[in-house]
């Protein structure tokens, strides 16, 4: 019997950090306010689905994610209800249409293109049905809790913070879009060392926020208690910025960047000799493009960046993560060899609309048989297979999958710390490491230092496997070795000699 390979895992391994934005890709809560009133189109009796319903859905790779339903009604009769996903640390999104008649209960939540449809069950008091977002479909039980569950951060800054905060927004000229970010200084006298905090894949905003962690949040608050000015900021078109996210590549990003180079440059209580960059995953990627097209770079630090080319990193990471959740052998070596004919279309067709055509016949190909279990996870199999062929075919995969940050690397001359955690699944450390002391060493970088953290997955938590389903149930978002780690080797890079 031929193994399970589906198109799910594909879905999950095409992106380096933003695994977990199902929901809402910039990451911002919704306001309650703007949720429309919704008409009930039966006579049942409302107070079966009124309060607060929550599920756990578990999503390719076995991650889970709760979901909560917040329904009430009014007195003429129309139903409210909004969506929370606490794990994401994501609330108030917008159900646009709500109807429950004989006992069926359907929501649409057009904002990320999902719905819900459950049946109410009296005896249980649950409500049993199906989540359906991007052609997939996966199973949901709802069942009525008292109140939302609290996700525990602890290292989220509180404010008043003893800094300056500044909402920053400056041009990107060349692309003609407006960069929209946060600007912290230290409140004892400047000129200040600085660093832009430059965001991993998918769409991220300033704080790079991913299943309720801030990461650049906790990290820019870190920095700036040491007395480092910090920049970050949102992706084009995410939260405040402008421009077009899904025509950019990771080129493009650096534009960006090299943007607010300038804009620090400008600023009085910057030093302008000590501007660094930090880069996570792709930003690891972006920040040596920087530094070899702006002399103005004085270090970078990367995290968990990419030393192989984006092809070899999702093998690596599909293999790893695979394992992780206990896949078999068998449908590794069958997922490779369908990731390998997809990628060698991507790479080798430059025409989109023949490209895009033979991604389709591939995965019409694949799921010609699916098994029952298949059937119910994919839903609409041909909006998945959309999914995943528009994913393939955009400017920035076709970049990635080919882009070799080595020859980069050889050419940076300022000072380098590049760190990954032991346990990061999504870029290996060992590999990834290795390559870019490599070509650090071969290019002739006199001042630069690599360190592989112990026990710390891709986002530098500490964890117990590194699989992205601990991601958020883990309360740390940084792990205090990882800060002290890049906060006491920029200062000894910046400190007045």
């Amino acid at each position: 019997m031929r193994s399970k390979v589906t198109i799910c895992l594909v879905l999950m391994i095409i992106t380096i950090v933003s695994l977990g934005c199902t929901f809402q890709p910039d990451g911002q809560q919704q306001d309650n306010s703007q949720i429309n009133n919704m008409t009930d189109e039966g006579t049942e009796d409302l107070s079966d689905i009124e309060g607060i319903w929550m599920g756990n859905l578990t999503v390719p790779g076995g991650l889970q994610l709760r979901i909560v339903f917040n329904i009430s009604t009014n007195p003429d009769g129309s139903i409210n209800a909004s969506m929370d996903s606490p794990d994401q640390g994501v609330s108030g999104i917008p159900v646009d249409t709500v109807s429950y008649k004989e006992g069926n209960l359907n929501l649409e939540v057009k904002s990320i293109g999902g719905s819900f449809e459950g049946v109410y069950k009296e005896s249980s008091e649950t409500i049993e049905g199906e989540w359906k977002q991007a052609g997939s479909a996966f199973p949901l039980i709802l069942n009525r809790t008292e109140k939302i569950p609290e996700v525990q951060r602890p290292q989220n800054p509180v404010k008043p913070y003893p800094y300056t905060e500044e909402e920053v927004i400056y041009e990107n000229k060349e692309a003609g879009i407006k960069l929209a970010g946060t600007l912290t200084l230290p409140q004892s006298e400047g000129p200040f060392p600085a660093v832009i905090l430059i965001t991993g894949s998918g769409q991220q905003n300033r704080d790079e926020e991913i299943f309720g962690h801030r990461p650049f949040l906790v990290l820019s608050d870190y920095l700036t208690r040491q007395g480092i000015a910090v920049l970050r900021v949102d992706d084009r078109g995410i939260g405040g910025s402008t421009g077009n996210f899904s025509q950019a590549t990771t080129e493009d990003f650096a534009g960006d960047v090299l943007a607010g180079v300038e804009y620090l440059k400008n600023r009085t209580e910057i030093n302008p000799d000590q501007i660094g960059l930090i880069g996570h995953s792709e930003g690891g990627l972006i920040a040596p493009m920087v530094a070899v097209k702006s002399p103005d770079i004085a270090f970078i630090v990367l995290m968990a960046a990419p030393g192989l080319t984006g092809e070899e990193i999702l093998y690596m990471q599909s293999d790893l993560i695979s394992r992780a959740e206990g896949v078999s052998n068998e449908t590794i070596e069958q997922n490779r060899a369908l990731m390998s004919r997809m990628f060698s279309v991507v790479k080798e067709e430059e025409n989109n609309t023949i490209a895009e055509e033979k991604l389709r016949e591939i995965l019409r190909a694949e799921l010609a048989n699916p098994s029952e279990q298949e059937k119910a996870n994919l839903g609409d199999s041909e909006a998945a297979i959309d999914a995943q062929v528009k994913e393939l075919s955009s400017p920035w995969m076709r970049f990635f999958l080919t882009y070799d940050p080595k020859p980069t690397l050889m050419r940076v001359k300022c000072p380098v710390l590049a760190i990954n955690g032991e346990k990061d699944l999504q870029v290996p450390p060992k590999e990834n490491l290795h390559a870019i002391d490599e070509a650090l060493r071969a290019g002739g970088n006199k001042d630069y230092s690599v360190k592989e953290l112990p026990g710390l997955n891709h986002l530098f938590q500490t964890a117990k496997t590194g699989s992205p389903t601990e991601y958020a149930r883990i309360e740390e978002t940084i792990s205090p070795t990882a800060l002290e780690t890049i906060g006491n080797w920029i200062s000894e890079h910046t400190q007045e000699k």
